[in-house]
């Protein structure tokens, strides 16, 4: 059966984690993949810098001809989605309800953790549609929100993995807040932070991380092709893809060779 494609974004490289598992749950699915690496990190931008980036990010699937976007951007789907939705003619998914939902139910001393990028943060979506599932299952929770800004840099970098200096003294830096508020859960509430999960639950052992790029497949796996065989993935970028193919294997496990593309 001849589909059309499945258009995923990011700002850069995390948007991978979603591709990864999306091709691990539907195979025969075709994916477009746009990184928007001329402009990342989005975490620092304001919130119409972000809407602006975003849209230009979906008219770039759009116009590949998707049946449907997943928004792979903790930021974007925190500040641009409902914008998104109501423009593209298309169902798009964001990486927020499901990660939400996920850590509500996950959750068995009421405390939850949330990190993310500044915007996503400062934004709160995270933290009030989880506190909204949690009221809709009879329970009472306390959220600890903790910005994370430099977690996306490092992993653009490549700074990943145990043992690595730099991110190991960012985690304990960062995530302190956490340990100290006995979180059971945490939200790893930005596509990157999957990828230094391990450090994370090294400084956080027995919590348990919520990965939002396996959530929002989970919303959209209704719709996708599950049967054995092996659909196409194309990735783009918006600046030179040399650096993103390297650490693309990082996160797929694979080589893949991106092109470039000029979006609006």
């Amino acid at each position: 059966m001849n589909r059309l494609p499945i258009g995923v974004f990011d700002s850069g490289l995390g948007g991978l984690s979603a591709v990864r598992v999306l091709r691990n749950e539907a195979p025969l699915e075709d994916i477009i993949y746009f990184g928007d690496t001329a402009r990342v990190p989005y975490g620092s931008r304001s919130p119409e810098t972000i809407v602006r980036y975003a849209c230009g990010d979906a008219d770039f699937l759009l116009e590949r001809g998707v049946r449907a976007i997943l928004v792979a951007c903790g930021t974007v789907s925190s500040v641009a989605l409902d914008i998104l939705k109501e423009r593209c003619g298309v169902p798009v998914t964001g990486v927020v309800d499901g990660a939400a939902r996920a850590a509500a139910e996950a959750t068995e001393n009421g405390i939850v953790g949330v990190i993310g990028t500044a915007v996503t943060i400062n934004n709160g979506s995270l933290e009030r549609k989880t506190r909204e599932y949690a009221k809709a299952l009879g329970k009472d929770i306390k959220t600890v929100p903790t910005a994370c800004q430099l977690f996306v840099a490092l992993v653009e970098n490549g700074c990943i993995g145990r043992g690595n200096p730099l991110t190991e003294i960012a985690v304990r830096d960062y995530l302190a807040p956490i340990k100290e508020s006995g979180a059971d859960t945490l939200i790893l509430g930005c596509t990157h932070f999957p990828i230094i999960a391990d450090i994370i639950s090294d400084y956080l052992p027995g919590v348990r991380l919520i990965d939002p790029s396996a959530e929002a497949v989970k919303e959209l796996s209704g719709g996708t092709e599950k049967a054995a065989g092996s659909g196409k993935t194309e990735y783009f970028v918006s600046d030179a893809p040399a650096n993103f193919d390297m650490l693309a294997e990082i996160f797929l496990g694979k080589k893949i060779k991106a092109s470039v593309a000029e979006i609006k």
